[in-house]
């Protein structure tokens, strides 16, 4: 198979970061840009709506960058939302224990020499300077291989890190979880120093940051932007794909226009039968409380880090903007079958605990709470899973894939999605 040089037109279906990030790609290029979207909004999982519940708004599901995720900063930085980021300036990594009442922080020093494990009020509470070697181990693993194959299971590290990391990096328990995409991890961020692992958070709400500016540079470079519209099939004829099947009408390619397929792994999977894909996802959980009025939390979250990491429950991840306490709880299989009154009960008296809240107010009546269930937000990233990620291109001269799902080297996030998308774009350019 051998692609043209270049497609002066690409038509990019899915408008979450994977399609936008290939679209603004390509229009940089100053290609023409047709973006097609099947719901009435774009951002996919990565955005922000008005919740008539709580009478705010709210992000569909919690995402934190690292600096060690550089093509999504630069990303935002394309898109002049840069300032719309948290600015911390340290790496620092507050918890709490539900469980036992005990908080640290994690830091990690500057340089790619941890010195800090070697400080016993540096380290985490119950570990040893020993323990952390385990982290080596992760270096020299086989494509097969878990997590907890390489760490081993058990001890304070491995419930006060370990976990934590894997559940939030992969969204898969560490016991599935593969071990070299979770070295991949450590190797981009701790283990390069503090300068890596600096945390970012969307300021004011997800799509302020990472979709509406996107949308706006994309109409400035004259890009077409329609909603509601689900592609139902693609057509081909030999070995490229002649239109694309919207149902109530069909979109003709002409032989130098080129399709960048931005869809989740199922729904691509549908409309290319023969393509292996993984099927195999696993949900998070997200809970969005509006702290009653007067609620004063007794722990403050300073502005440049407004997180919250628990473990000793059943929340992983806590976030505070403003008024609005919102809670992550990944790789949540088992809690995403149970109904959402029992788990805003849950997550509400955890809030009260990891933020020390006046026993009037955590003693009440539960707040205003949304529950938000993601059932398929990512691919299980186990071993099995991560060898069923395809290649962008295809076997078509003029359809490449994008996703978070596809073979980026990088776990299926945020970054990864926007890594995918620019290399979508690229290929079909032809670069």
């Amino acid at each position: 198979m051998s692609w043209p040089p270049s497609h002066r037109h690409a038509h990019v279906v899915g408008a979450g970061l994977a399609g936008l990030s290939a679209a603004l790609r390509y229009s940089r290029h100053a290609r023409q840009v047709s973006l097609y979207e099947a719901a009435a909004q774009a951002g996919g999982r990565c955005r922000s709506y008005f919740d008539a519940k709580l009478d705010r708004v709210i992000d569909n599901g919690n995402h934190m960058l690292l600096a060690a995720n550089t093509a999504a900063l630069d990303y935002v930085a394309e898109v002049g939302a840069s300032e719309t980021l948290t600015r911390p300036a340290r790496a620092a990594f507050p918890f709490v224990d539900l469980a036992s009442g005990e908080s640290w922080t994690v830091a990690p020093n500057a340089g790619p020499l941890p010195w800090w494990i070697l400080l016993p009020g540096r380290r985490i509470p119950g570990t040893a300077f020993g323990d952390y070697f385990g982290a080596w181990k992760l270096a020299r693993a086989g494509e097969g291989d878990t997590v907890a194959d390489c760490i081993g299971e058990g001890g304070a590290l491995w419930e006060r890190f370990w976990v934590p990391l894997t559940v939030a990096a992969l969204n898969t328990h560490p016991r599935e979880a593969s071990a070299r995409l979770l070295w991949m991890v450590v190797r981009e961020s701790f283990a390069k120093g503090a300068g890596a692992c600096r945390p970012f958070i969307a300021r004011g709400g997800l799509s302020e940051t990472f979709v509406d500016p996107a949308l706006a540079r994309l109409r400035d470079h004259g890009a077409a932007v329609s909603f509601g519209r689900r592609l139902r099939a693609l057509e081909f004829d030999g070995d490229r794909v002649s239109a694309l099947d919207f149902g109530e009408d069909r979109v003709v390619l002409p032989p130098d226009e080129g399709v960048v397929l931005a869809l989740p792994p199922s729904v691509t999977g549908d409309l290319l039968p023969d393509l292996q894909v993984p099927r195999d996802a696993r949900p998070i959980v997200n809970a969005h409380i509006r702290l009653p009025e007067g609620a004063r939390p007794r722990r403050d979250l300073p502005p440049e880090l407004p997180f919250l990491g628990l473990v000793g429950g059943t929340a992983d991840w806590l976030f505070l903007r403003g008024d609005v306490v919102s809670l992550t709880v990944s790789a949540a299989a088992e809690l995403a079958e149970r109904p959402a009154e029992e788990i805003a009960d849950l997550m509400w008296h955890e809030t009260a605990k990891a933020l020390g809240l006046a026993p009037a107010a955590a003693g009440g009546a539960p707040p205003a709470i949304r529950i938000i269930k993601e059932k398929r937000a990512t691919l299980a990233q186990t071993p099995e899973m991560l060898r069923l990620r395809p290649d962008p291109r295809t076997r078509w001269t003029n359809l490449v894939l994008a996703g978070d799902w596809t073979d980026t080297g990088y776990p299926a996030t945020i970054d990864s999605a926007v890594r995918s998308g620019t290399t979508a774009a690229d290929i079909l350019v032809g670069l």
